[in-house]
């Protein structure tokens, strides 16, 4: 096995790995969006499944009906969350799931197999296109709320902010992931303490900091704490630099584009290969229905004899 190979989840088809998108891979297709989509007005939304919007209780015709003529004001992210802000104080919040895709299209290429949203402008140029082979993911409109001075979809609006907010307070994160009495890896990706964080950049940041993920979270050091979130804005800012961390053709950007730092990852799906500070082979163990990657000599497990 070559550094950057993976191996397959718990779940999931055998053979092919499949992530749920992170802070990174969804601002990538946040700044696609941006800068395709938004200012546009819509002319018409196409419904092709209707499973991709059960998550909007009226249903296709009010999906379709309340997005005619309106403008998209603009993409927005909070962690790991993804909406347009539409102008008349309505999102369209989008759960990628494990397979979700937003693609920004010419009218005359081909449809994808697995188009479940078509949105169509009014100025007749590029039209996005909601693909998602698995069906996990979905579109939904929800009111905007005010939360800090800030509008937010009123579902998300519990979520924390994450580390490359302007205004995330490192200060108090240390803190709320220190005050949790689990396992600083479920601290870690618990999306109201700390926005963003997913199973493949905690994995990338704990190693980096030299911490085993069932480590106690409040038997964390303040030092410790302020460690591993350096440790994972760093893993997160490295990714985002090149795209965001792509296993394989399910995640893309708008332009159809993987992203690659995969390459770069020391620990997330290298069961077998040499850690690259000791050398020591990295483990895998179950966690939560998915996996935990680490070195069992740089991070040593709680209670473990050196």
């Amino acid at each position: 096995m070559t550094r950057g190979a993976l191996v397959p989840e718990l779940s999931g088809p055998v053979g092919r790995m499949h992530a749920m998108p992170e802070l990174p891979e969804v601002e990538t297709v946040r700044a696609g969006l941006q800068a395709h989509v938004a200012g546009r007005t819509v002319s018409s939304v196409e419904v092709r499944h209707e499973r991709a919007i059960r998550r909007h209780a009226l249903g296709a015709a009010d999906f379709t009906g309340r997005l005619a003529g309106v403008t998209i004001a603009a993409a927005r992210r909070r962690g790991k969350y993804l909406w347009l802000e539409l102008s008349h104080g309505e999102a369209v919040l989008a759960h990628l799931g494990m397979s979700g895709q937003m693609l920004v299209q010419p009218g005359e290429v081909p449809d994808e197999k697995h188009l479940r949203v078509r949105v169509r402008f009014a100025d007749g140029g590029p039209e996005l296109r909601f693909v998602d082979q698995r069906t996990f993911g979905g579109l939904a409109l929800d009111d905007l709320v005010e939360v800090e001075g800030e509008t937010l979809p009123g579902t998300i609006a519990h979520i924390g902010r994450d580390p490359m907010d302007p205004r995330f307070d490192p200060v108090a994160a240390v803190r709320a992931l220190r005050s949790r009495r689990t396992e600083i890896k479920r601290a870690l990706l618990d999306q109201t303490l700390v926005s963003g964080i997913g199973n493949i950049y905690a994995d990338e940041a704990l190693w980096r900091a030299k911490l085993h993920g069932a480590r106690p979270a409040d038997r964390l050091t303040a030092v410790q704490g302020r460690a591993v979130l350096e440790a994972a804005t760093d893993v997160m800012s490295a990714a985002l630099k090149v795209g965001g961390t792509s296993f394989d053709a399910l995640y893309v950007n708008v332009n159809g584009q993987s992203g690659y730092f995969e390459r770069s990852l020391a620990a997330y799906g290298q069961e077998g290969l040499p850690c690259d500070r000791c050398g020591t082979a990295i483990r895998r163990e179950p966690f939560m229905s998915r996996s935990s990657y680490f070195c069992p000599k740089c991070q040593r497990r709680p209670g473990s004899r050196r």
